[in-house]
């Protein structure tokens, strides 16, 4: 059987996907909130005073991509640059007010646009469909290990 791209269910989570983002980006606007930084804030949200080495990580991004991000989100007000109080060659990343309270909006976009974009899946659909992409994550995960041998 040939391969179709434009039929494959991995062309349609594309689209899923970047329409996912444009909506989350579109009720976020009004937070000096740009593509690529809700999960840094989600990060800061969950433990503020990150080193940047550590956020990287965690968002996987790197380390450069960070600083642009950071510098960008500090000019805007959102985040601040602090030094560690233990080692001063280190700066750890902290969450301004309006940092947390884009942080807020960002929590709250995401729960907007899951429960919009799952509304007509029964509880039952839901778990399925969870339990799927858990599955496809999983093998995907595995083939990187196979083949980045």
């Amino acid at each position: 059987m040939d391969f179709h791209y434009a039929d494959a269910l991995t062309h349609l989570m594309g689209h899923v996907v970047k329409l996912y983002r444009h909506n989350v980006d579109l009720l976020l606007q009004d937070y000096d909130v740009y593509p690529g930084q809700p999960p840094l804030l989600l990060r800061l949200a969950e433990t503020d005073g990150q080193m940047q080495k550590e956020l990287a990580r965690r968002i996987h991004v790197k380390p450069a991509t960070l600083t642009v991000m950071i510098n960008r989100m500090q000019k805007a007000g959102l985040v601040e640059r602090r030094p560690d109080p233990h080692d001063q060659r280190v700066a750890r990343v902290y969450l301004t007010e309006k940092g947390r309270r884009a942080a807020d909006a960002v929590k709250e976009a995401l729960r907007t646009i899951e429960s919009r974009c799952l509304e007509h899946f029964s509880l039952e659909e839901k778990l399925l469909f969870r339990r799927l992409l858990k599955q496809m994550l999983d093998d995907l995960e595995a083939f990187r290990n196979e083949i980045g041998k």
